[in-house]
């Protein structure tokens, strides 16, 4: 495929790697007879190390056929995490290069996940936009204090470490976004 017809969220093969197609900036050189280029920010698949290419419009990108399948999180098996499909209940065993920092976010029956799959093979995880985690430790509210709603840290049962809204206490589940690993608002 050229490199003009890839989009975001394709999967490609480049120089022998897999990468997922994150963002494309496209650019026109001013006066004529100037070659349109584009360049894409890639991340390897599985592992998830950046990788920034430049192509030519006319330029070929493999594109390599990539199945999302709908999984919830089932349980941990020594460093890997286990999903089941939520169709036919086929168990994905993804190692800990293959979830990476997505590991915080991951709590029990965690549902809304995507494995992503390469010849049957388990490659990446794409988690929800936010989960919700429960607050295990954060300083108590200040009484009294300042009119400011000053942001405090706090930890939550993954280990993930945020900044929340002073009113949030030890025990509270908050929703936090998988993007931006910034706290959302409160989960009922």
């Amino acid at each position: 495929m050229k490199a003009s017809e890839v989009k975001k969220g394709h999967v490609v093969e480049h120089n022998g790697t897999v990468y997922q197609v994150r963002d494309i900036e496209r650019s026109a050189p001013q006066g004529r007879g100037g070659n349109v280029t584009f360049r894409f920010t890639l991340y390897s698949v599985p592992g998830g190390s950046k990788y920034d290419l430049s192509l030519r419009a006319e330029d070929d990108l493999k594109e390599v056929e990539l199945t999302r399948r709908p999984a919830t999180f089932s349980y941990r098996d020594g460093d890997a995490f286990v999903f089941l499909d939520d169709e036919d209940y086929t168990p994905y065993h993804l190692g800990p290069e293959m979830v990476g920092d997505a590991a915080g976010y991951i709590v029990d029956n965690l549902g809304g996940c995507y494995v992503q799959l390469i010849d049957d093979q388990p490659v990446a995880l794409q988690l929800p936009q936010t989960v919700a985690l429960e607050v295990v430790d954060t300083p108590p509210e200040l009484k009294g204090g300042t009119a400011t709603k000053r942001p405090k840290p706090a930890r939550l049962a993954t280990g993930i470490e945020l900044l929340v809204p002073e009113y949030i206490a030890n025990g509270d589940r908050v929703l936090v976004s998988t993007t931006t690993g910034e706290y959302m608002g409160r989960a009922d």
